[in-house]
């Protein structure tokens, strides 16, 4: 599932810069997520990188968006082709852990 940022954000940007898949932009109100973006990144961290920085906790996995590890982590090798990332049973977040 993609994150999303939850309507009580405070439009800082602080999240933006985290995203190793350029997935949240600046927009008029709210920095909004790019579904097709985000890996949750898989293959870079083992948490979501925008809900680390998020000084009100608004940055958020979206539940109407759930998708598979497997599908997370294609999207992020295919977003990065020059990166080598390691298998996916050594980069699974922890928020897919059971």
């Amino acid at each position: 599932m993609a994150a999303h940022i939850a309507e009580d954000r405070i439009n800082c940007g602080a999240c933006e810069p985290e995203c190793p898949n350029e997935a949240i932009a600046e927009g008029e109100e709210v920095y909004p997520i790019n579904p097709a973006q985000c890996s949750e990144c898989v293959g870079f961290y083992d948490h979501f990188a925008c809900q680390a920085v998020c000084p009100v906790e608004a940055c958020l996995p979206d539940p109407a968006q759930r998708e598979s590890e497997q599908t997370l982590y294609d999207r992020a090798v295919e977003l990065h082709p020059d990166t080598t990332f390691p298998p996916l049973s050594n980069s699974t977040p922890s928020h897919f852990r059971k």
